[in-house]
């Protein structure tokens, strides 16, 4: 993920993470920072659709990619770091980063026994 893309997904996993009793305060620092980071790139405009956004994400995701990619977020090397940092902390949206594509037979989890049959 990238660009324009990470950025909202960052924005998005950081606001849900936020709002839980359980968020550490390296989650909320790190979304605070990019959010604001993302705030100051866009236009006047651009940050009252930055504020609906986070009231009513699905009415207004298309509205703010569109600023997003407007202020040029994808070109901006420390943004996209904050936006790395917070997804790295909150984005996979659970204990384990798996990529299985092809595997057969694979159990996940924190079980210490596992049957597999393969036939």
């Amino acid at each position: 993920m990238v660009g324009v893309e990470l950025v909202m997904a960052a924005l998005a996993a950081g606001a849900s993470a936020g709002l839980t009793d359980t968020a550490s305060s390296t989650v909320r620092d790190a979304y605070g920072a990019l959010y604001e980071a993302v705030r100051r790139r866009l236009s006047a405009h651009g940050e009252e659709v930055l504020d609906a956004a986070q009231v009513e994400p699905d009415a207004w995701e298309a509205r703010l990619r569109e600023e997003l990619t407007a202020s040029g977020v994808d070109r901006d090397q420390e943004l996209l770091a904050a936006a790395e940092a917070l997804w790295a902390l909150v984005g996979a949206g659970g204990k384990y980063r798996v990529d299985a594509r092809g595997a057969k037979g694979v159990q996940v989890g924190d079980h210490s026994i596992q049957t597999n049959t393969f036939n």
